[in-house]
């Protein structure tokens, strides 16, 4: 197909999520490799945001695809009730690099599934009902996880499910900036205490929030909210979707805090979205308290073989490639560039990143640090730079008054640098009016 046809029966045909079926412009992709991926028609695009944060391992890698094939070939299903090598072989591997005493997985399709057998987890084990989250936050698109999400995206879906209570990020937006450590971790008490410690069960937090802002968290938050749930029976849940598998430059968000959760949720770069797999891990007391107890959980697609050989093939990428340690030393490049763009540019309020984990929030003015956008809206300056960012090549989200920079790990300097190269000369035109 040419890319006119792909997008004309793709509009006709199929639904877009989070859009207006009407202004929806998809980039028709035909192939990719690397870091970049092409339309039909050749043109290419440097993939700054691994499409959603989750080609961690680069496209089209030759060891993975193998995997597949030969995956396909041996044993494409076999349900759940089943046990397959595949299956024991990523629990077992999993395992070895989670923190912790978290050795137990159960396997969902995506990370979404992954929080909604967090929740039911969380409340089988505790017997209590209540859940925190933050407000700063993406959780999923399905019921309960919805109701997770913290962010405007849940609003459509309310009333949801009953018994999530929000609690405030350290951050409040790039006017009024961070809470430091002892003020954050005050309000969550007081909210806990509101609420009644006896009654919650779960308190589900990113480590470093993702599409809400890429919030790294001062030093002493995690460790005072793992004490805090630790006080109250609370379960922490890590929602690693998004920061695990490499991409904040270690195994997973939390291990730079050396703070190991109750339960984790994860997909993406579990299998560098090849195929579709998520999973939630558990500790050894939450995974035995299910020897004599049901979990009453299941997925047809739990445990997938497919799935699962291909989280096995991606995870010896990692490691045969040192894929993790590239993203550490190219994040420190990616830092250097960030306070770059904030140096010589008026527009850019505030850069963050940890690893290969980036983001960029553009003002009005310095002075005062009103967003180039509204909270859950946009501007024509924020349309033009994307316009820009896609006219030359390079794909990234572009968000309120943000916009991305999570390339795949495998990336190199001197395309790195030549995707910090269009995102100047973006921000200048944006700065000519």
């Amino acid at each position: 197909m040419t890319g006119d046809q792909m997008v004309a029966l793709t509009k006709a045909h199929t639904l877009y999520e989070w859009s207006a079926q009407s202004k929806v412009d998809p980039i028709p992709v035909a192939g990719a490799k690397g870091c970049w991926f092409w339309t039909p028609e050749g043109k290419r695009y440097l993939d700054f945001n691994s499409q959603l944060m989750c080609v961690n391992i680069g496209h089209g890698h030759p060891k993975v695809v193998k995997a597949v094939q030969e995956q396909v070939a041996t044993l494409a299903y076999a349900n759940p009730f089943m046990a397959t090598e595949a299956r024991a072989r990523l629990g077992q591997k999993l395992a070895e690099i989670t923190p912790g005493d978290i050795d137990t997985f159960f396997f969902t399709n995506g990370g979404a599934e992954a929080n909604e057998n967090a929740i039911k987890l969380a409340r089988l084990y505790t017997g209590r009902h209540k859940i925190l989250a933050r407000y700063r936050s993406y959780h999923g698109a399905t019921g309960g996880a919805m109701m997770l999400t913290g962010d405007p995206r849940r609003w459509a879906a309310e009333p949801g499910m009953p018994g999530v209570i929000h609690v405030l990020d350290p951050y409040h937006g790039i006017q009024r900036g961070w809470d430091d450590v002892k003020t954050a971790l005050a309000n969550l008490e007081e909210v806990i205490q509101l609420e009644g410690p006896q009654t919650i069960a779960a308190f589900f937090l990113e480590p470093v929030t993702g599409t809400n802002g890429l919030l790294v968290p001062p030093d002493g938050y995690l460790q005072g909210v793992r004490e805090i749930c630790t006080k109250h029976g609370i379960l922490l849940v890590a929602d690693e979707v998004m920061s695990g598998f490499g991409r904040t430059g270690e195994w997973f968000a939390v291990d730079h805090w050396k703070v190991v959760p109750d339960l984790m949720s994860m997909a993406k770069g579990l299998t560098s979205a090849y195929v579709p797999l998520g999973a939630v891990g558990m500790r050894r007391a939450i995974a035995d308290h299910f020897k004599d107890r049901v979990f009453y959980g299941g997925l047809t697609y739990n445990s997938h073989p497919l799935g699962c050989a291909t989280a096995l093939a991606t995870l010896a990428v990692y490691e045969e490639e040192d894929l993790i340690a590239n993203a550490r030393r190219m994040g420190e490049l990616m830092a250097t560039l960030m306070r770059d763009l904030e140096a010589r540019h008026a527009i850019v309020g505030a850069t963050r990143s940890i690893g290969l984990f980036g983001f960029v929030e553009l003002v009005k003015d310095k002075k005062s640090r009103e967003p180039l956008a509204p909270f859950n809206g946009t501007s024509e300056p924020m349309a033009r730079l994307g316009r820009f960012f896609r006219d030359q090549g390079l794909y990234t989200f572009v968000r309120w008054n943000t916009f991305f920079t999570n390339p795949p790990l495998c990336i190199s300097e001197e395309e790195l640098r030549q995707g910090f190269d269009v995102i100047d000369r973006g921000l200048t035109e944006i700065e000519k009016g």
